[in-house]
């Protein structure tokens, strides 16, 4: 068998139903699909039934664990060459595992991943979520592409692997989040041949609202730190860049209220005097702003989601930030351990 594709899944039925429809429509067919569903309250077997006659389909059900565990549970039970992980909030297009193969076919790979992009079925804030994880503007030059900022590492909605290069390398590992990278650096470091298929990629639908998106982004900003602490080195500046955009904004702000209250109480000259010191720190702020609406409204040809884009990228560097910026203080300043940083928060 050539691939085996993987799929975690925890509550999420409907889900499983989209991406397992599309894996039907599929142009190559040498595959399994297998399904883990991870302790899940609401479960996704008569899901999986429906799809018996039409997929070479393998449900199993395990006590909760988390998404790596539940991986390295499908890949102990797979048959193809390849294992595909992918997250159950994508669907593929048509020709994905086409995609794979001619790529595999014109240059071998040990790993390789793919990009995501956004439905027209989406909702207009999952499309402006989507925007800001893709966009070169924000982090999506560090996730990979043409226009990366930094070297490309599979991320697990989306990510392929040899069998037997997976099993060699233990699999996932414990980490609470952020588990992919740390997977895909001990790819690399390893000395594999990790490629991206730029045409291999999924429709990802990611969260559907705004304060879930700051949970999840606030995680990979403590999932940074983490993966410093576990790969020294790993660390660049690309990474710092969230922070920075952070501090940043944060120091502009208050630079402005300073110039208001110096307008408001500093003497009648005061308004001339300090004007600048209110308004210019807006400048950069704003132009921000500007660039993202631009770009967003042009590629989703729609203002409206223009507009949710602006929130959606500081929700997303914000996020980052501050979650790099919490377990900063708490692993490296104040000594905790790896789980600490997350207790308050993982999986909810």
């Amino acid at each position: 068998m050539r691939y085996s594709i993987i799929v975690p899944v925890f509550n999420r039925p409907d889900e499983v139903d989209e991406l397992l429809e599309s894996l039907t429509r599929q142009t190559e067919k040498d595959f399994e699909v297998i399904i883990v569903e991870d302790g899940s309250t609401k479960d996704c077997k008569s899901v999986c039934e429906g799809y018996a006659n039409t997929l070479d389909l393998h449900y199993f059900y395990k006590d909760n664990s988390g998404p790596g565990q539940s991986r390295n549970y499908g890949a102990e039970r797979a048959h193809g060459e390849y294992l595909i992980v992918l997250d159950s909030d994508v669907v593929l297009p048509e020709g994905y595992l086409s995609e794979v193969e001619k790529e595999l076919q014109r240059e071998p790979a040990d790993a390789f991943g793919g990009p995501d992009r956004s439905h027209e079925s989406f909702t207009d804030t999952q499309k402006a979520i989507s925007y800001s994880m893709t966009s070169f503007f924000t982090t999506g030059g560090i996730r990979g592409g043409k226009k990366k900022l930094d070297k490309f590492y599979p991320r697990s909605f989306n990510m392929g692997i040899r069998r037997d290069v997976y099993k060699q390398l233990g699999g996932f590992s414990k980490m609470r989040f952020g588990e992919d990278i740390d997977f895909s650096y001990r790819i690399v470091q390893n000395g594999c041949r990790c490629r991206l298929f730029p045409e291999a990629w999924v429709w990802h639908k990611r969260r559907t609202d705004f304060r879930k998106f700051f949970r999840q982004v606030f995680n990979s900003g403590i999932a940074r730190i983490n993966l410093t602490k576990r790969h020294p080195g790993t660390l660049k500046a690309v990474h710092l860049l969230p922070t920075v955009f952070t501090v940043g904004t944060i120091a502009l702000i208050l630079i402005s209220a300073v110039g208001r209250i110096l307008m408001e109480y500093g003497g009648e000259d005061s308004i001339h005097r300090y004007y600048w010191l209110c308004a210019a720190p807006w400048i950069p702020i704003l132009l921000f702003c500007l660039v993202i609406f631009i770009d967003a409204s042009i590629r989703n040809k729609s203002i409206k989601i223009g507009a949710l884009s602006v929130g959606a990228s500081f929700v997303q560097l914000f996020g980052y930030g501050c979650g790099f910026l919490s377990a900063w203080w708490k692993r490296c300043v104040r000594g905790k351990d790896e789980f600490h940083a997350f207790e308050k928060n993982f999986y909810k």
